[in-house]
Parts: C-alpha cells; structure tokens; sequence
C-alpha cells in the first residue's frame, strides 16, 4: 500500500485518537505489526502552536517513518499553515479530520462538522493540498446525519483536488460511535475512487477485519480503540489474514516486559509528574478484565511516581505468571465485550473511555 512516495509495510493503520496515540503509543503500535500511525490532531489555531500539549504532538523524534500529522480546523488559510508548520517539524504526510465528532470539535466548526459545508471541504482541501509538497491524506465520516450520507461526493472532490488517501469511519456524525459501521457506504466509497482507501470503525478483532475487507474491498484497515490495551491485534490480526489461523495470544511475561518498555518511553516522553497521571487509563485498558485488576488500578491510580506505577504493574504481571502463560486470546477478549453488550446497538464504543472522544 502507497500513500504518495511511501510504500507502507502493511495495510494496518493506527487511528488518531486524541490522548491516546502520542509517540510512544505509536512507536509501540509499529513495532507490534501496525504499518502506519496517525497522530494525535494538532489544531490549526497558531495561538494554540506554543504550548506544551503542541510541542509534545509536534515531536517526532526518532520516529519510525513516515511520519502522519492529523490537523483540525475550519479556516482554509489557517489549516494551510498548520499543514506548513507541521511539515517544517518533520510531518510526511497531512491529515485533515474530517471525522471527530466530539462536541467540543464540532461547536468549533472542525472535524465531522464540516461535512456539512461541502464548498468549505473543498477550498479547505484545495489550500492544505497546495501549501506543502507531501500527501495530504482526508479521514471522514459517511455524512452528517442518516439522513445525509455525503462521503460519495467528498471523496470523489478529494481525489480531483490531489488527496493521495482517504480513511473512512463507517458512522455519520450524528452517530458519533452508536450503531452498526456502514458497510455498504464504505464499499461505495471505494468503488467511487482509485485513491488507497483506509476502513474504520469497531475492528476489534481478527475475525472482523476478514469480514470488513471483504464487505468494503478497502485497501486497509485503521484501528483504533482496540488498540488501547492491546496494541499486539495488529500481528494478531497480520497473522490471521495470512495464514487463515488465531495466533497465539501474548505470554504474561511478554506484555510484562511490553508494558515496562512503554512506561518508560512514557514517563521520558511527558515527565514523570504528568506521566503518571497519564499511564493510568493506559493501565487501566492494559489490565481490563484480569483477575486482580482492581487493586492494581487503585495503586497506580494514586502513585505519584514512576517507580510505584512499576512496581506495582510489575509484581502484578509476576503474579499473573504464576497462574497463567498466556493472556486472553483475541477471540475471548471480543466474547467477552459482546457478552456484557445488550444489543449490536449499545456496544461500548457509545460509551468512549478517556481520551477516545476524539477517535474519529
């Protein structure tokens, strides 16, 4: 798979998700099978260009390439510039959000909110795909309402404008993460444009990214909040699609050492103070569903230092090997979400954890 002058590894992407996908979380998906990461979204406003949260999404250092930067706004000459800014630190590709349909985004008149305002999608695209000389690259949803599916005719503009690849989440904006993923709208989309064509939308296990393949004909799939806490599905799901067989879920003592190597990489990347504080959701969806779970997340919850988090997180694994090899395969991790959903209608990506408001 191309997206302009970079040939991926694989068609395995990591979806931004705002508080979610920084450096390391990328660096950490790539690693574990994922051929390409979107950042966290970097907003277009240059007043918001100074501050720490900025700098932290605008820092690639040492990052496996090519290097993806999703920005949001509304204001073709200002996501022009955000798209120039961002290339000058090291962007190889630009994304433009057209799929967040937090509120917050949206009463900003950005993300999923400019699906409303075809003309405005154009100048928009038009201006970021004439500011810089790499690939500028679209994630959408399928329209704004049911009522409204207008994906069709966006991406058809984009790849007359020069978009080089489009990512799309099979919900409208009205939806936000509620319902069935849109299939058929997918697959229409693919078959309306010859631009690479991510799909997106509650791929949470092997199984499901054969059946999305086959339903949407998309080149490759974006995954994103079943990532969080499990960031080996991209092997997992590699695995399945060649060989037609469930890999062996991770030893207790891998995800060990795989979640000490991330805290460390966490605790450089944002200080010890601040990643603290952040590592917890992290462990919280590292340790969802483990025996004992509990008790881990009330210490690292209150730790107030790496060397606590570790320690905890690391006698918890060594107590986890006592009992156990392996952790829960792919296939028990979904049976197990499905079972504690009502209905294909309530899943659990109605109700988005921290930080996944912004999982577009």
């Amino acid at each position: 798979m191309r997206i302009g002058p970079h040939v991926l590894p694989n068609f395995l992407a990591v979806a931004p998700m705002a508080g979610v996908t920084d450096r390391p979380f990328r660096q950490l998906c790539k690693r574990l099978g994922a051929g390409y990461a979107v950042s966290e979204m970097v907003a277009a406003n240059p007043r918001l260009w100074a501050t720490d949260k900025t700098r932290r999404r605008t820092d690639h250092a040492g990052e496996v390439q090519p290097v993806a930067v999703q920005i949001a706004g509304s204001d073709p000459l200002l996501v022009a510039d955000a798209a120039r800014y961002n290339v000058d630190r090291g962007a190889q590709v630009i994304d433009i959000n057209l799929g967040c349909p937090a509120k917050k985004v949206c009463n900003a008149l950005a993300g999923s909110a400019l699906l409303s305002d075809e003309p405005l999608v154009a100048r928009l695209v038009q201006a970021v795909v004439r500011a810089v000389a790499v690939p500028v690259t679209l994630k959408l949803r399928t329209g704004p309402h049911p009522g409204w599916r207008n994906a069709v005719r966006i991406a058809q503009m984009a790849e007359a404008e020069g978009v080089a690849a489009l990512a799309l989440h099979g919900r409208t904006r009205a939806d936000a993460f509620v319902g069935a993923v849109e299939y058929d709208t997918i697959a229409a989309v693919k078959q309306a444009v010859g631009i690479p064509l991510f799909a997106n939308g509650d791929i949470a296990s092997p199984a499901q990214a054969r059946e999305v393949l086959a339903r949407t004909g998309a080149d490759g799939l974006m995954i994103g909040r079943a990532a969080q806490g499990r960031p080996w599905i991209f092997r997992e799901i590699a695995h399945f699609l060649a060989t037609g067989t469930l890999a062996l879920p991770p030893t207790v003592a891998e995800v060990r050492a795989l979640i000490a190597e991330h805290l460390h990489d966490h605790y450089a990347f944002y200080g010890e103070e601040l990643g603290v504080r952040i590592a917890r959701k992290h462990l919280g969806w590292y340790t969802a569903g483990l025996p004992g779970n509990e008790g881990l997340r009330a210490i690292v919850n209150e730790a107030v230092t790496p060397r606590v988090q570790l320690e905890a997180v690391d006698a918890f694994f060594a107590a986890l090997e006592r009992h156990g090899a392996r952790l829960p395969s792919a296939v028990q991790v979904e049976g197990k979400a499905a079972h504690a959903r009502p209905a294909r209608h309530e899943t659990a990506a109605a109700r988005p954890r921290a930080g996944e408001a912004l999982a577009a």
